[in-house]
């Protein structure tokens, strides 16, 4: 209990072993563990790059443009559907450029058919999870950026198991394709008649396994080639959303990169003194500059952030944090943020809960008070360990690989 009476109960691993440094602070993983390098896909490759890939492989250069459109347009890596390719060489064509990336081991369905989670495995073993979700009017999908995650916040599922290693462009990208081959098929939940939006993924949130900032190189190739129109997915950087927990100089370079993406800061807690210990990052970059950061990515882009932030009973969920919080929002002025709070998704073997209704209204009413638009986000898939925060390795997930 603080001294005013309010209770304050502190974030700690609960059902696992936080890993910690030398000094006992909790390790931070930014370098990729080394391990082998996935397969070199057409995603990975620019338009002019693929074309001297083809050539490689013995085929003209157009050749590649040709499967760049089977493989984003119509999400296939069947060579017999490719008959506008010659038929000789174009087995090996398509083994040469479009390599198997993501073995689906497992999906789980819930919300009448309309969420899927999947677990995919690498070709190097390593197993990462994809949730697909349909709402009145879109898809999205949550997609993951690492296998595992190196930031280490001991309320987040995701970070129990560290960082395996950074994913490819490709292997990100490949999850929209296969997400998009799978609505194609009928097999997600069933359209609503009065529902005209398109049957692929329309919305990508990166808040999937990983911290997206981290493996930035990769994810901002990713998105180019989602967002490509002429030789990707044709995707609207709108309907993109990169998060991060807040690597404050990668904010940075994100706002130079003239992409006009959705950009979320899962920020958790407005003072130093609790998101230190809910957000081990925090160490390095404080609540101020992580602010300051995005609003320079408002005032470069014009795009609204989001603040996310996971609503935990006694932890972070009292009302003077709630002021806290729009304090420092309104002194980088108005209209640059929505916050979007999200009761907790609790993990196997946590004590921690999501706030009580009563606690998430007056929260979310002292926001919007003070004129900060708020709303409590809606989440999917928490039956299925599938909502944000929930997306972690299991021993069972390891056996189902094996088999």
């Amino acid at each position: 209990m603080t001294t005013s009476g309010i209770r304050q109960v502190k974030p700690k691993a609960e059902g696992w072993q936080q890993r910690k440094d030398e000094s006992g602070r909790p390790l931070l993983q930014f370098a990729s563990p080394k391990r082998g390098k996935p397969p070199v896909h057409l995603a990975d490759l620019t338009p002019d790059e693929r074309i001297a890939k083809a050539k490689e492989l013995g085929l003209p250069g157009f050749r590649a443009k040709q499967l760049a459109k089977h493989y984003f347009d119509h999400y296939t890596r069947d060579p017999e559907k490719m008959t506008d390719l010659p038929k000789d060489g174009r087995e090996e064509l398509v083994a040469g450029m479009l390599p198997n990336l993501l073995t689906e081991v497992r999906r789980l369905q819930t919300d009448g058919g309309d969420t899927i989670k999947f677990l995919w495995r690498l070709h190097d073993g390593a197993l990462v999870e994809s949730v697909l979700m349909r709402y009145p009017g879109r898809i999205t999908l949550c997609v993951s950026s690492q296998a595992g995650c190196g930031m280490n916040c001991p309320f987040c599922a995701t970070g129990q198991n560290g960082l395996t290693r950074n994913m490819s462009a490709a292997e990100i990208v490949d999850q929209v394709v296969r997400a998009n081959e799978i609505i194609a098929a009928g097999e997600l939940g069933g359209k609503r008649d009065d529902d005209n939006s398109a049957e692929r993924v329309s919305n990508i949130v990166f808040m999937g396994m990983g911290e997206p900032l981290a493996n930035y190189k990769r994810v901002m190739q990713a998105v180019r080639t989602m967002v490509d129109k002429k030789q990707g997915l044709g995707m609207s950087a709108r309907g993109i959303t990169i998060s991060t927990v807040g690597l404050a100089p990668a904010i940075r370079k994100l706002t130079d990169e003239d992409l006009p993406v959705t950009f979320a800061l899962s920020l958790h807690a407005p003072d130093d003194e609790l998101r230190d210990e809910m957000i081990p990052v925090n160490s390095r970059w404080k609540v101020d500059e992580v602010l300051d950061a995005a609003r320079g990515y408002y005032e470069r882009t014009g795009r609204r952030v989001s603040i996310e932030y996971a609503l935990i009973k006694d932890m972070n969920d009292h009302p003077w944090r709630a002021e806290l919080l729009a304090d420092k929002l309104l002194e980088r002025g108005h209209g640059w943020v929505h916050v979007n709070p999200i009761p907790l998704n609790p993990t196997p073997g946590s004590v921690w809960d999501a706030s009580p209704i009563a606690a998430q209204r007056e929260f979310v009413r002292r926001l919007n008070d003070r004129g900060i638009p708020t709303t409590i986000r809606d989440t999917r898939g928490k039956e299925i360990d599938g909502a944000c925060g929930q997306l972690v390795v299991t021993e069972e997930d390891e056996r189902l690989s094996a088999v």
